[in-house]
């Protein structure tokens, strides 16, 4: 029986690439945005969600589950980057951050597990990020939203392994996107203790989108894992230095591993 898909922010990047790829193998897919009518060369339908708002996200999740009978497959894609020094960064945009990057995708897990419970099946998978694994300088924000949903996942899926529900992480690493445009910056402040050190790591990471893989390696690994009976919890997607980057951080003393990162970003 042909399963049914939903990706939150299928606008879009990475869930664009995932959305099309599963559509063209015959999944049935409905994506997400936050302006679904603004977006008119989608292959597949766009639902209007804001995974900000615990009401969208339910009244999404019934219309699909009214459409196609059912909802088999959950890929919580919806994400928002952030960069600057913790220090500097208003703190309404890190609660924005954990907002859209942690608690909206408890909010559309907690929605959509009841219909997969009641069929005694069912996949969602995380997209976190690499960055998640390590805090990195005047990315901490970002790397602590995707790395608690790491965690918070590795809890449920132990949670809701009896009622025949798997949930994943998937942790992208660089890759061509438009993230960056969307992600919150802030500001280089003329005078600041951090003007140098942050605005060229800013130029780095930048630099380093532009140069990314293609998402649609993504979309093959997520086709693999709905393929998989029993999925792994953690899967990686990056250049092998990124990959290997986790490696180091757990055999690496922790002064040795800071002294890395720091000499990579020329701090």
């Amino acid at each position: 029986m042909t399963k049914v898909v939903l990706i939150t922010g299928a606008s879009s990047g990475i869930g664009k690439s995932i959305g099309e790829f599963l559509h063209n193998k015959g999944f049935i897919v409905y994506g997400t945005s936050r302006n679904p009518d603004q977006i008119t060369n989608s292959l597949f339908p766009l639902l209007l969600l804001d995974v900000r708002n615990t009401e969208s996200i339910i009244k999404t999740v019934l219309k699909i589950i009214e459409l196609s009978g059912k909802l088999d497959i959950v890929i919580n894609n919806a994400g928002v980057g952030i960069t600057g020094p913790i220090e500097e960064i208003p703190s309404q945009e890190i609660k924005n951050n954990f907002e859209t990057n942690f608690f909206g995708p408890i909010e559309v897990i907690k929605a959509v597990l009841p219909q997969m419970r009641s069929k005694k099946s069912g996949l969602i998978i995380n997209i976190t990020s690499i960055a998640g694994y390590m805090g990195l300088p005047y990315r901490g924000i970002y790397s602590a939203s995707k790395g608690a949903l790491e965690l918070i996942t590795e809890s449920l899926n132990m949670e809701v392994k009896p009622f025949g529900i798997n949930i994943v992480n998937l942790a992208p690493g660089d890759f061509v996107t438009n993230i960056a445009l969307g992600r919150f910056h802030a500001p280089i402040i003329k005078d600041s203790v951090y003007e140098a050190s942050y605005g060229a790591t800013l130029k780095m990471m930048n630099e380093q989108v532009d140069k990314g893989n293609n998402p649609v390696e993504i979309a093959q690994v997520i086709f693999n894992i709905i393929q998989t009976s029993n999925p792994k919890i953690h899967y990686k997607v990056g250049s092998l230095f990124q990959k290997f980057s986790i490696v180091l951080k757990r055999i690496l003393p922790d002064k040795v591993y800071e002294k890395m990162l720091m000499n990579h970003y020329k701090l």
